[in-house]
């Protein structure tokens, strides 16, 4: 009996002729499991949803024609129309989420840094606010202001008070003030306390039996405020009245132009301007408002009463509600050819008008009689 060769890797078994085919008939089953059996459903089993899907286009399989377009048919855009704006709802509609500051990325801010409102600085400033008694939380100033003569005492007296004091490199001041002119020395202050109208009326009448006091309308850039506290206070009037809704408050740039004089000087905020020169009417007020175009020039007017002054924007002017409220209208003559003056220039003008009449006591035509210039020499001897 022959022997039986077998190659490595084949089979214990001996090969049989059709062992192959019956494998490929049978499939392999494994012990304990079956084998699921996959069922094919034919179009012809569902002849509804087969006709659906012969009727739905596929652009896989379904070739579209395209039909040619008619060119007098095209509507052309209006290029006449502007585009919109980049403030207008449109170009903003993608860019929402930036828009909300709360949503905006912004680096951290260091515990110790405050912000600019609660902030005044400058040497005059400081120094007025500390002979006021001010409220001073802290005081940065640099090592050579901190034993100078004028600062000495009150930051010592200040610091028995609670009021912390640092001394500073000069680049510290720059970072709390921005890089602005500090001049050596900085303080942070509580929020500036407004007056009432009433009490700012009482306080006015008992300095003086001829009072006067600012207002403002529209007044928004913070130098013009602070010149013209400066000016007022400089000048002698007994407060001013501002508007809450579009102008500028109280700020640090306000204290620092106005160099101390809000220390002295009382200043209101009213809610409605034309309510609060109606009240000064009714307290015995007279309203003089300011304007370009006024027909009388203000040094043709008598200010002999307690009197409001109402200083408008610059290039605005006062509003027609404002102007309604004003009794007199007053113009500043000029002669160039600029139209019109800056707010705390026009402010300081027609104040100097008011106190240069008062101080010099200047008589009038209409309270004087004509005999006064037929002979002056008997007008002086009756006046002795």
């Amino acid at each position: 009996m022959a022997a039986k060769h077998h190659s490595s890797g084949s089979s214990d078994r001996p090969h049989r002729q059709g062992d192959s085919n019956q494998a490929a008939k049978k499939p392999f089953k494994r012990a304990g499991k079956s084998t699921p059996k996959l069922k094919f459903r034919s179009a012809d089993s569902n002849p509804e949803a087969a006709n659906n899907r012969r009727q739905r286009p596929d652009s896989r399989t379904e070739k579209r024609t395209l039909k040619p377009i008619d060119s007098s048919k095209i509507k052309r855009a209006d290029t006449s129309e502007p585009m919109p704006a980049s403030g207008s709802r449109s170009s903003h509609r993608f860019r929402a989420h930036s828009a909300d500051p709360s949503r905006s990325r912004k680096s951290p801010v260091a515990p110790d840094t405050e912000s600019e409102s609660d902030l005044i600085y400058g040497r005059h400033s400081v120094q007025a606010a500390l002979e006021g008694k001010r409220n001073l939380n802290r005081v940065w100033i640099i090592s050579r202001l901190r034993y100078d003569p004028r600062f000495h005492s009150l930051l010592s007296a200040a610091k028995a008070h609670g009021t912390v004091v640092d001394e500073v490199e000069p680049r510290r001041l720059d970072q709390l003030t921005q890089g602005a002119n500090h001049q050596g020395i900085v303080a942070q202050v509580a929020p500036y306390e407004y007056a009432e109208l009433g009490d700012l009326i009482e306080q006015a009448k008992a300095a003086t039996e001829h009072p006067v006091l600012i207002a403002v309308d529209g007044i928004t850039d913070p130098q013009n405020l602070g010149a013209i506290i400066r000016t007022a206070e400089a000048i002698g009037a007994q407060g001013l009245v501002i508007p809450q809704r579009r102008a500028v408050g109280i700020t640090s740039t306000v204290v620092k132009v106005a160099a101390g004089a809000l220390e002295t000087f009382p200043v209101a905020r009213v809610v409605n301007l034309a309510r609060a020169l109606e009240e000064l009417k009714s307290a015995g007020f007279w309203i003089y408002g300011t304007a370009v175009n006024a027909s009388q020039p203000v040094d043709t007017v008598r200010f002999d009463q307690p009197l409001v002054l109402v200083i408008g924007a610059e290039g605005e002017g006062l509003s027609l509600l404002t102007q309604r409220c004003c009794d007199v209208l007053v113009s500043i003559p000029l002669s160039g050819n600029t139209p019109s003056l800056n707010a705390s220039v026009a402010a300081g003008m027609v104040l100097y008008e008011v106190y240069r009449q008062r101080r010099s006591q200047t008589f009038y035509l209409d309270d004087m009689s004509r005999g006064t210039f037929q002979n002056p020499a008997q007008h002086s001897i009756n006046k002795l």
